[in-house]
């Protein structure tokens, strides 16, 4: 009777063994800088969806004698630009087009690249050599002259943006794709799971794509903020967003020709770019380190 009870007892005292994803959500849940940055994310967009609930004044709607109002105006908190447009209004829908622009092109590259690189990394060969040489040609000029050539031969336009920051983030994707599919490949179950008859796609669908998500994910993630920049820098040049589309990048293109009137007014859009880009690099970095298996 003893024994048993002292076996019983010692069962109930053995640690739990956590899952992956749960170790991941145990670290992330201690790591209070990723969690600040993540509220800060979540506030942002939180911001851009409820919009019309947080303002009811047009954004796009003009009004010449109330220009440059400056900040802490009665019924314009955060001023006014060089047209009377609110400020806050054009903040927050604003944000709306700079996530859009900071998401889709990573989202689209992500499917796209993660799918050429478990192609080329699984099937070897002549197939690695045309895909992966491919992605090399677009390796050889900077992201930034890269947007900025594929986005003025399309012409401008927030399409035309979303196109070209997805040629610019897809080589990049597929080249981390490749490299952990390669990895992969020659492990014991892929190989086992081949002899046992199992086709191309029920390999890289079962056996791969599992291993090869993480990484992909985590690089993914910290591209983010590059796409943020890179679509402001597109709108500051005139090659993304047209006007009157409130957009951060084109807000800050607009008010430079008043930063000697009211420079606190013109770096506002500057600093929504600075916190939203920040604030996804560092969420990126807490989920890089929470999601290393060597931790």
């Amino acid at each position: 009777m003893t024994d048993a009870t002292f076996d019983t007892s010692s069962r109930s005292a053995a640690p739990r063994v956590r899952s992956y994803w749960q170790s991941v959500g145990h670290r992330l849940s201690y790591d209070h800088v990723t969690l600040l940055f993540a509220g800060i994310i979540l506030l942002v967009v939180l911001s851009a969806v409820f919009a019309p609930w947080l303002t009811s004044i047009d954004p796009n709607k003009p009004q010449m004698i109330a220009r440059l109002k400056p900040i802490g105006t009665a019924g314009r908190w955060l001023g006014t630009d060089e047209l009377g447009r609110d400020m806050l209004a054009r903040l927050l829908y604003g944000g709306r087009v700079s996530l859009a622009m900071g998401l889709v092109p990573v989202a689209l590259a992500t499917l796209i690249g993660g799918f050429l690189g478990v192609v080329a990394g699984y099937a070897g060969g002549f197939v690695n050599t045309a895909i992966m040489r491919v992605m090399d040609v677009f390796y050889a000029f900077p992201s930034v002259l890269l947007a900025v050539a594929v986005s003025g031969m399309m012409g401008g336009g927030m399409l035309n943006g979303l196109l070209a920051l997805t040629l610019v983030f897809i080589p990049p994707l597929c080249r981390i794709s490749e490299t952990a599919t390669a990895q992969v490949r020659s492990l014991d179950f892929v190989e086992a799971a081949r002899a046992s008859g199992a086709g191309m796609g029920s390999v890289i669908v079962h056996h791969i794509l599992g291993n090869v998500l993480g990484p992909v994910f985590i690089y993914a993630s910290s591209l983010i903020s590059v796409s943020v920049l890179l679509a402001a820098g597109l709108s500051f040049l005139g090659l993304g967003v047209e006007p009157p589309t409130p957009d951060w990048g084109l807000m800050l293109s607009a008010l430079r020709q008043a930063i000697y009137i009211d420079p606190m007014l013109c770096a506002l859009p500057g600093v929504a770019i600075f916190i939203t880009s920040l604030s996804f690099n560092m969420v990126s970095d807490g989920l890089r380190q929470a999601m290393d298996v060597r931790q």
